[in-house]
């Protein structure tokens, strides 16, 4: 077997007194899109943050590549890129000019930011408005420019937290039809949480549902449905996590 992706070993994570993540182990193949699902507050977020080095696991261990992400967490940044749910961008700023001084930080050349520059214009699909300021934009036309930031240095791994909440459906669509293609492009590793099931039977070549701080099941959408005789995710989901 290759190197995981992200592998994740019995993940505990304490917030003061009250105990997040219970042991949450597994593992992401490279080049595939696996996805994190369940409802919110049951340690999505916080999983993703600690595979980002944004938070260290109480216990536990979780490797990126083969890279601890605490011990050797400046080599895991070379590696991410990391969407959190809530962020934003600058609304001074033109959704082009945001994307140029994004890529400043990351390219080594002025040859190698154009390009980045270049693909993430073609990526958010937003085309005219980018020479708008940002403050303009839609809550969906800023999740696209911010989705296009985190692919355009074309991570090894691609860390997206609930990449499409609260969006509507067609801006929903375009981040979906994005991260889809891109991955076959660029052969780029996804891992996202999502508490949209649909969008998850779409994307994701695996997922793991995780309910309460621990992972309930797991395997590809189409076994997932059939071992609990389901029609969708969401009721087997429901059957899983015992509210059938």
């Amino acid at each position: 077997m290759g190197m995981k992706a992200v592998r994740a070993v019995d993940v505990v994570k304490y917030f003061g007194e009250r105990r997040v993540l219970k042991g949450l182990s597994f593992d992401v193949e490279e080049g595939e899109v696996f996805g994190l699902i369940g409802p919110n507050g049951v340690g999505k977020t916080t999983t993703l943050r600690i595979i980002a080095t944004l938070l260290t696991p109480s216990s536990g261990r979780v490797e990126v590549f083969g890279l601890d992400v605490v011990k050797q967490a400046d080599e895991v940044r070379r590696l991410i890129s990391y969407l959190p749910e809530e962020a934003g961008v600058y609304p001074r700023l033109t959704g082009l000019e945001y994307l140029e001084f994004m890529a400043s930080f990351y390219a080594k050349s002025e040859e190698e930011k154009k390009s980045m520059v270049q693909e993430a214009v073609k990526i958010s699909g937003l085309s005219g408005r980018l020479r708008d300021r940002a403050a303009t934009y839609s809550k969906g036309m800023k999740r696209r420019l911010l989705l296009a930031r985190t692919l355009m240095v074309k991570p090894k791994l691609a860390i997206l937290d609930e990449p499409t909440s609260g969006l509507d459906v067609v801006h929903a669509y375009h981040i979906r039809r994005v991260i889809r293609d891109f991955v076959k492009s660029y052969g780029v590793t996804v891992i996202l949480s999502s508490h949209n099931m649909l969008e998850v039977e779409y994307l994701c070549d695996r997922v793991a549902f995780i309910n309460n701080g621990r992972i309930i099941a797991e395997g590809t959408p189409k076994k997932l449905k059939e071992a609990y005789e389901a029609e969708n995710l969401e009721e087997a989901f429901a059957k899983v996590a015992g509210f059938e």
